[in-house]
């Protein structure tokens, strides 16, 4: 079956998320919550899509299913209950532990096996599962964005999917050959360039839509677990449960350096390299920027300007972010401009450079990195001065 949307030659992940949820509301496909945007999106026929969980080989042998808490998913989380099998969502965001087991009361009927299922449902009847507990995981399911039959995913751009995933891989809750599923509509099955994907980007074996099941025989490896090189402290702040997996693999004599202290190792060989955020996007290109005048202009060093003054975009910065925890992220990162035009109610900045390669290397050095909960979008700004 050819893909409903095509992509365009160099495309980046976004550009990918966008054309899908554009595509799924101009053509009603979508289904609640809407918009989708910046959603793993909900889509008509999705229940239908649900279905054919129990077509895949072994299914009926699992026991234990982990399945995203995704609205697309509340079809699955239903038959995994119905069939009697352990039902396990991620907590919200990873705030309070890695997993739930959802608990249906005694003689629970239909209805309230419904429930069950429900985002209400998962929060009223879930007890929370520690590192120690003994879970081998059988199968996992996944919301996506946008799947290619290669087996290659992109999600809204968040990084949980993929972090879950190495979690779970850390404590030996999976196995190598867990099939991984994923439920979208049709018309996310795109092309998807297999360089936007990363070491940390979690595959899939499954794509069921409401058509088709699809088995991708992908054989790019899965995270082999947590790539503390990309873990930032403010995703240690946000995810405590990856400070207890840091003391145990710590403990277990991994390398467990963590991105910060990478990127000093880095400065000091007089190395540079890409700071990436493990379960976020690895290649995120923005999109089409224009240099503005700089009458918002803050300057934050006294260095001397040149003529070879190169202006580095910024975007996907929260509304919400201030313009001094954008300074205080370049000091850590040694990526001070000689200049910084925040447009922070637009939702970017302009950073000014002493010459080419410096911008460059502080480019490629913020691409991809986390900030207050977003992932940079960072390239050379299109029109310089």
């Amino acid at each position: 079956m050819e893909p409903a949307l095509r992509l365009g030659a160099g495309v980046s992940k976004q550009e990918i998320r966008e054309k899908i949820w554009d595509y799924m509301e101009a053509q009603n496909i979508a289904d609640f919550p809407r918009p989708v945007h910046h959603r793993i999106p909900n889509f008509k026929g999705s229940y239908e899509a649900c279905q054919n969980i129990r077509e895949l080989e072994g299914y009926s042998r699992m026991q234990e299913v982990k399945v995203d808490p995704d609205k697309p998913l509340e079809g699955v989380r239903l038959i995994v209950l119905q069939g009697r099998k352990t039902l396990l969502v991620p907590t919200p965001r990873l705030r309070t532990g890695l997993f739930n087991k959802i608990v249906p009361p005694p003689g629970a009927t239909k209805e309230i096996l419904r429930k069950c299922a429900t985002s209400q449902g998962v929060k009223n009847y879930s007890v929370p599962i520690g590192l120690d507990s003994r879970v081998l995981v059988d199968l996992i399911v996944v919301g996506s964005v946008a799947v290619s039959v290669k087996g290659w995913r992109i999600g809204k751009g968040e990084g949980y999917a993929d972090m879950e995933y190495a979690m779970m891989v850390s404590m030996g809750a999976v196995r190598e050959e867990t099939p991984v599923v994923t439920i979208v509509h049709d018309c996310q099955v795109v092309d998807i360039p297999e360089e936007l994907l990363g070491d940390h980007d979690l595959t899939v074996d499954y794509i069921l839509t409401p058509t088709r099941v699809i088995v991708t025989g992908c054989t790019r490896p899965k995270p082999q677990g947590i790539i503390w090189s990309m873990v930032s402290d403010e995703m240690m702040k946000r995810i405590p449960i990856l400070k207890n997996l840091h003391f145990r693999e710590k403990k277990a004599g991994k390398d467990i350096t963590l991105q910060k202290e990478h990127l000093a190792h880095l400065k000091t060989s007089q190395r540079r390299a890409p700071l990436q955020n493990p379960g976020q996007i690895a290649s995120v290109r923005p999109p089409d920027t224009v240099h503005s005048s700089h009458r918002d202009d803050e300057r934050i060093t006294s260095k001397t300007e040149s003529s070879d003054v190169t202006t580095v975009y910024v975007g996907n910065i929260p509304q919400d972010a201030r313009v001094s925890d954008m300074k205080r992220t370049l000091r850590e990162c040694d990526a001070v401009p000689l200049r910084l035009n925040w447009q922070g109610a637009q939702g970017r900045a302009f950073l000014d450079y002493k010459d080419r390669a410096t911008a460059e290397g502080v480019v490629s050095s913020l691409r991809a990195l986390s900030f207050s909960g977003n992932t940079l979008w960072v390239n050379l700004a299109k029109k310089q001065k």
